[in-house]
C-alpha cells in the first residue's frame, strides 16, 4: 500500500538565495518523520510532507530556527519577508562600509595603523556577524554553504594580516546579498501584485442592509454590492447594474469587459465605472481568483528540468572546489617549497569563487519571469517544465468543439422525419438535453426557451457515452444522439442518409431524435470556426511542429470539411473520449513531445494523457484550471504562438545565464591559481555574476 503523506506550507523569513533554501531543506529533512521539504527561495515558501501523522509546528519551527531563519504566520509572508530583511540589512551594510572606508583612509593618509585596523575590524564585525552566524549554523549541521566559505575566507585573510582585504570582502558580500534580495523582490512582485488585488472584505446584504464583512464570512447566495473603483470580492452573477470590469487579473485582457444583468464576474477583478450588485455563487477560497493565486504559487515552486539539473550539479560543484582550495593551500608549500602565505591566499580566493549562487539562481529567476509574463497575457502555466518543454513540441492535437470552434453552437434547422411537428421534436429534444451539460445540449435548450417551449419531465435518464442520451417522457422512451448511435440500431434509411449528407456538406452537426419506432426528426446545429484558428494553424506549422491533427466526435465528412477549412491535413472522427486518449498515445510513440488542446471539460482524459495538456480557459472554469498543464484563460488560440516564442526566449536566456555563471567561475579560478585575482575581485565577480543572471532573467517580463 502506498504511503500516505500529509503536506503543510510555511512562509520563511530572511531566505533570499538558492543556497539558503538548499541548506534549510537539508536541516528540516533531519526532523524525524519528515519525508520531503520542498523550498522555493523565490516565493519564500516551504512545503513539508510527513507520514500519516502531521509533524507538529513546534518541531518545524525549531528546525527552521536552528538553520537561522524563522517562520512567518502572516499570509502575506512573501512581502513581509522582504520588508523585514531589507531595512536591517541596508543599515548594517551602510555602517560596515563607513567603518571600512574610514579604516582605508586612515591607512592611506595617517601613520596610525592601529586606528585603521580597529576601524576595519569594527566594519567587519558589523557587516560580517550575520554571515558568521549563518556560517556557524551551517558548519554545526555539517552543511557548509556560502556563509561558511566567506567566514573562512575573511578569518584566513585576517590571520595573514590582510585586514583591508578581509574588510572589503565582508562589505562587498553583504552588499551583494542586499542587492540580490532587492532583485529577488522584483521576481516576487508577480505574486504580490495578485495578493494586493485579493479583496479582504465585501459589502454584503444582511437583514435588508449592506454591511462590510470579511470575504471568508460570505456564503453562496449572498448579495454583494460593488461601487465604481472597487475590486469585486467574490465570484458571482450580476443581478443589478451595468459597468465595465477590468478582468486582466483573470484573463490578461487589457480592455475592460462590459457587464450587465446575468453576466458572470470574478473576484479580484476591478469594477471601473458603474454600480453592481452580484449574487455570490462560490465561496472565496473556491473562486477563480483564489485558484489562480494557488496555481501560480504552485507553478513557481515546481522545478523545470534544467533547474533540477543545476541544483544537482551545485551539490557536487561546491565540495569539489573546496577540495581544490585545500590542495592549492597545501601541495605547493609542501611539494615544491613555495611560500605558504601566497598559496594560502590563493586558496582563500578560490573559496570565495566556490559560491554557486549565480549558477543556482540562473534558472529559477528566468522561469519565474517567464511564468509571470505568461500570466500577463492571460496564460496560466502550471510549472516551469511545461514552459521549458513547449519549445520541444513535435505534435499537437486539437479538439473541435470549443477549441477550433467558438463553442457556441446554435440551432439552424429542425427537420421532421415522420408525423411529428417541428415544435414537438424541439420540445422532446430539449427536454432530454436539459439533463446534459454538452454545449450542443445547451444550444438546443436555449433555442427551445427562445421559442417559449415548456420542457417536460424526463424519467430514467441515461447518458450513452460519446453517442447520445435517452429517457422516458410521458411513459414513452425517446433517444437523442449522433448518426452512429442510430446507425447501430438500424434506423437510418436512404432518405435519412441524404438529409445527413446535406447537413454535413454545410459543415453542420446533426442530432437525431427517435422513439421506440425509429427516427422522428433531425436537428441541424452549427458552430462558427474561430477567427484565429486558420492563422494559428499556419503559424504552428511554420514553427517546427511536425504534426497537427484534429480530434472530434463528429462524423468523417464534417470532420474532413472542418479540417480542410482550417488548414489541418490529419483528422480523426467519431471518437469517444477514450478513443482520443488512444490517438494521443499513438502520437507520443512517434514524436518527442505531444500537446493536446481541448476545452478542459470533455477532454480531461486526453489532456492528462498528453505531455502538455492545454485547456481553453472559458473564463477560468474549474475544469480547465484543474485538468490542464497550461490554461489559455482568454480562450485565444493565438496564445499558442506566444507560448512558442516565450518558451524559446526563456530557454535561450537560461543557457545565457548558465554560460555567464560558469564562464566567470572558470575565468576566476584560473586567475586565482595564477595569483592574478584578489579576494575583493573574487567577491565582486561573484556578486556581478549573480546580478547579471538575475537582470538577464528578468528580461522575459518585458
Amino acid at each position: 500500500m502506498k504511503e500516505q503523506l500529509l503536506e503543510k506550507d510555511y512562509t520563511i523569513d530572511g531566505m533570499d538565495c538558492a543556497d539558503c533554501a538548499r541548506y534549510l531543506e537539508d536541516v528540516v529533512l533531519k526532523v524525524k518523520g519528515i519525508k520531503s521539504a520542498d523550498i522555493n527561495f523565490i516565493t519564500a515558501k516551504m512545503c513539508v510532507a510527513s507520514d500519516e501523522k502531521l509533524i507538529s509546528d513546534q518541531l518545524i519551527n525549531k528546525a527552521v530556527k536552528t538553520a537561522g531563519y524563522k517562520i512567518i504566520s502572516d499570509q502575506s509572508g512573501i512581502k513581509s519577508s522582504v520588508q523585514n530583511f531589507l531595512p536591517n540589512s541596508r543599515l548594517s551594510v551602510v555602517l560596515s562600509g563607513l567603518f571600512i572606508f574610514t579604516g582605508a583612509l586612515l591607512h592611506a593618509f595617517t601613520s596610525s595603523e592601529l586606528s585603521a585596523v580597529i576601524s576595519v575590524i569594527t566594519g567587519i564585525i558589523i557587516g560580517g556577524t550575520p554571515i558568521a552566524q549563518k556560517g556557524i549554523m551551517e558548519a554545526r549541521n555539517f552543511k557548509p554553504g556560502m556563509n561558511v566559505l566567506m567566514t573562512v575566507a575573511v578569518i584566513g585573510a585576517m590571520v595573514i594580516g590582510e585586514w583591508m582585504e578581509a574588510g572589503t570582502v565582508v562589505f562587498l558580500f553583504a552588499l551583494a546579498q542586499l542587492l540580490e534580495a532587492k532583485s529577488m523582490d522584483k521576481a516576487r512582485r508577480s505574486i504580490n501584485t495578485l495578493i494586493d488585488k485579493s479583496p479582504k472584505t465585501a459589502r454584503v446584504l444582511r437583514n435588508g442592509n449592506f454591511e462590510n464583512l470579511p470575504v471568508t464570512q460570505v456564503v453562496v447566495g449572498d448579495y454583494v454590492a460593488i461601487k465604481p473603483g472597487e475590486y469585486i470580492p467574490m465570484d458571482g452573477i450580476v443581478m443589478k447594474g451595468k459597468s465595465h470590469v477590468d478582468q486582466s487579473t483573470i484573463t490578461g485582457e487589457s480592455f475592460p469587459a462590459r457587464k450587465k444583468k446575468d453576466d458572470r464576474v470574478y473576484a479580484g477583478t476591478l469594477n471601473k465605472n458603474g454600480y453592481l450588485e452580484v449574487k455570490v455563487d462560490r465561496t472565496f477560497d473556491q473562486s477563480t481568483f483564489s485558484k489562480i493565486i494557488h496555481l501560480v504559487m504552485e507553478a513557481q515552486a515546481k522545478k523545470a528540468p534544467k533547474q533540477a539539473f543545476i541544483d544537482r550539479f551545485a551539490q557536487y560543484y561546491t565540495p569539489i572546489v573546496i577540495l581544490l582550495a585545500v590542495i592549492i593551500a597545501i601541495i605547493p608549500p609542501l611539494i615544491i617549497n613555495q611560500p605558504f602565505e601566497v598559496w594560502f591566499y590563493r586558496a582563500l580566493v578560490i573559496l570565495v569563487i566556490a559560491c554557486p549562487c549565480a549558477l543556482v539562481i540562473s534558472t529559477p529567476v528566468t522561469i519565474v519571469s517567464g511564468l509571470t509574463a505568461a500570466i500577463r497575457k492571460g496564460i496560466l502555466i502550471k510549472g516551469g517544465r511545461f514552459l521549458e518543454n513547449f519549445t520541444k513540441l513535435d505534435a499537437i492535437a486539437f479538439d473541435k468543439t470549443g477549441t477550433l470552434t467558438e463553442g457556441k453552437p446554435v440551432v439552424r434547422k429542425i427537420i421532421s422525419e415522420g408525423n411529428f411537428q417541428e415544435e414537438e421534436i424541439l420540445n422532446l429534444a430539449a427536454s432530454l438535453e436539459s439533463k446534459s451539460e454538452h454545449p450542443i445540449a445547451e444550444a438546443i435548450v436555449k433555442y427551445a426557451n427562445e421559442r417559449h417551449c415548456t420542457l417536460r419531465e424526463v424519467d430514467n435518464f441515461k447518458a450513452i457515452e460519446g453517442k447520445g442520451i435517452e429517457g422516458d417522457i410521458s411513459g414513452e422512451k425517446y433517444i437523442a444522439g449522433n448518426h452512429k448511435l442510430f446507425e447501430e440500431r438500424g434506423w437510418c434509411d436512404e432518405k435519412v442518409h441524404a438529409t445527413l449528407d446535406k447537413i454535413e456538406d454545410e459543415r453542420h452537426t446533426a442530432i437525431l431524435i427517435g422513439n421506440s419506432k425509429g427516427i422522428i426528426g433531425i436537428i441541424s446545429i452549427s458552430d462558427s470556426l474561430r477567427d484565429s484558428g486558420k492563422d494559428i494553424i499556419e503559424t504552428l506549422r511554420k514553427s517546427d511542429i511536425k504534426e497537427i491533427v484534429l480530434l472530434t466526435g463528429d462524423n468523417h465528412r464534417t470532420a474532413e470539411k472542418i479540417a480542410r477549412a482550417i488548414g489541418i491535413n490529419s483528422y480523426y472522427a467519431e471518437l469517444l473520449p477514450k478513443d482520443k486518449v488512444v490517438v494521443i498515445e499513438g502520437l507520443k510513440e512517434n514524436y518527442n513531445q505531444v500537446a493536446m488542446v481541448g476545452d478542459g471539460v470533455n477532454d480531461a482524459p486526453s489532456l492528462a494523457s498528453a505531455d502538455i495538456g492545454i485547456a481553453m480557459g472559458t473564463g477560468g472554469s474549474d475544469a480547465a484550471l484543474d485538468t490542464a498543464d497550461i490554461v489559455l484563460v482568454k480562450d485565444d488560440l493565438r496564445g499558442l504562438s506566444y507560448l512558442k516564442y516565450l518558451s524559446k526566449l526563456t530557454l535561450r536566456i537560461i543557457k545565457q545565464n548558465i554560460f555567464i555563471a560558469l564562464g566567470l567561475k572558470i575565468l576566476f579560478l584560473a586567475l586565482a591559481i595564477s595569483g592574478l585575482a584578489t579576494l575583493w575581485m573574487a567577491v565582486f565577480a561573484d556578486m556581478g555574476a549573480s546580478l547579471l543572471v538575475i537582470f538577464n532573467g528578468l528580461r522575459t517580463l518585458k
